[in-house]
């Protein structure tokens, strides 16, 4: 063991650590979760670190000899992921503050074992001219940009098997359903087509939010104002993370602003719980749509994809429309932390951004992945039960409704009841009733004029 220092007292560390002291009290103070920091979050964070030194040499701050070997043990480490030396819990007090000293101990550590000869300061040397307050949301927001890609993509694909089944079920006729009682009706092309069209906007909306996060509050350091930091440093630290991530982040315009401030990651969650809400719905319907067998909608024929029941036999539920449904649960769950996070933030600095990053980003993961078994074990492979739609058109007095402009509202009211009361259907009142000719009656309650009305 060896004994490090810090203003609280001496501790004992393993020999072997690539942390320190500021790290290992972090995983004794937030016994919390189990879960560590994000492997993106850690990741970005060297990154940030390589730009830093690469900045403060540009300034001639530090020496050509310390400047290469924190830029040896940044890449070592970019290149060689060590785990195992990040123990800083994803839920910890402080800022982030834990998140930033064990990645400073950790590159100070491999500097030195990659060149004994020199000593490397965590403090001093790799955290020069920066803060926790600084490079932690930068970090995050990094992270964020870097996971989104995937979610991203799995929202394109459900947009492009929407449309699909659009295309494929586009004269499906179906009875369209308000407040869960019967309405005029659609068809099943329409009814993919306006879940595509809600889920292309929450892919804007979500990249719309992205954009957000790539504006950056590096240079500011702990309040804003650059303590410790010198111009070369504040107009180039921005310029070198884009060179070394291929982003395209911006420096604030007010970095006092950019420090306290935490709107970006609450825009940002609030985009993911839009996306979360939406697909909760449409998983609702699903569920609904295809309730049966035999006594509920039965209109469409889902995937079977495992035994429902441990009694009864041969039942077949909706499980992944229900796994979809907790996912969001759990991502608007998430959001209302953000939220509260966000509003707790005090003065010069929110110190509540751990639980943020981890809500997000965790977030992201699981929207992906929910999107994901949606696609592949649902969607792909379901099916319309064309004669039970049709059925339910054919027996529905509430199409009706196309009359309503040629008989007035209360005549064609007085003949939905009377379908209803009597068991019969609305186009075989009017012709028994000598109302309309037998030739009107079939273009009205064609599925084409039900649907689109007059050509």
């Amino acid at each position: 063991m060896r004994i490090e220092t810090d203003c609280v007292g001496k501790l004992e560390v393993p020999d072997d650590a690539l942390y320190g002291i500021h790290s290992l009290r972090a995983a004794g103070n937030f016994p919390i979760t189990e879960e560590k920091v994000d492997p993106l979050l850690i990741e970005s964070y060297i990154q940030i670190k390589k730009a830093s030194i690469t900045a403060n040499y540009g300034a001639k701050a530090t020496d050509v000899i310390k400047y290469n070997t924190v830029v040896d043990a940044c890449d070592y480490l970019l290149e060689h992921p060590s785990p195992e030396s990040f123990i800083t819990p994803a839920i910890q007090g402080g800022a982030g503050t834990s998140t930033n000293m064990n990645v400073n101990e950790v590159i100070a550590n491999v500097a030195m074992k990659l060149n004994p000869d020199v000593f490397i300061h965590p403090n001093d040397d790799v955290n020069q001219a920066q803060s926790t307050n600084d490079t932690y949301p930068t970090a995050g927001k990094l992270a964020m940009i870097k996971r989104l890609p995937k979610l991203t993509s799995e929202i394109n694909r459900l947009i492009e098997i929407l449309d699909e089944l659009s295309k494929k079920f586009q004269f499906t006729i179906k009875l369209g359903r308000t407040q869960l009682q019967d309405a005029v009706p659609t068809t099943y092309g329409k009814t993919f087509h306006a879940y595509a069209s809600l889920f292309r906007r929450d892919l804007k909306r979500i990249n719309s939010a992205e954009n957000e996060l790539k504006t950056v509050s590096m240079g500011g350091t702990a309040i804003g104002t650059g303590t410790n930091t010198t111009k070369y440093y504040r107009d180039h630290i921005v310029d070198e993370i884009n060179k070394i991530t291929g982003f395209d982040l911006k420096q604030d315009e007010d970095l006092i602003d950019a420090v306290q401030n935490t709107d970006h990651f609450v825009a940002f969650s609030s985009s993911l719980k839009t996306l979360a809400v939406d697909l909760s719905k449409f998983s609702n319907d699903l569920r609904l749509l295809g309730s049966g067998p035999q006594s509920g909608l039965n209109e469409l024929i889902l995937p079977k994809r495992q035994a429902g029941s441990s009694i009864m036999p041969n039942k077949v539920n909706p499980v992944i429309p229900e796994v979809v449904n907790q996912v969001a649960f759990e991502v608007i769950g998430f959001d209302a932390t953000v939220t509260a996070a966000s509003e707790a933030g005090q003065l010069e600095l929110n110190a509540f951004e751990p639980i943020m990053f981890k809500s997000i980003l965790t977030a992201e993961v699981h929207l992906a992945r929910a999107i994901e078994t949606l696609v592949d074990h649902c969607l792909d492979g379901i099916d319309v039960n064309v004669k039970q739609c049709l059925d339910d058109v054919r027996k529905s007095a509430v199409t009706a409704t196309v009359l309503s402009p040629i008989l007035g509202y209360n005549k064609t009211t007085e003949l939905i009841k009377t379908a209803t009361k009597e068991n019969k259907t609305v186009p075989n009142l009017l012709i028994q009733n000598h109302i309309l000719s037998p030739e009107k009656v079939k273009q009205l309650f064609s599925p084409e004029y039900l649907v689109n009305g007059e050509s």
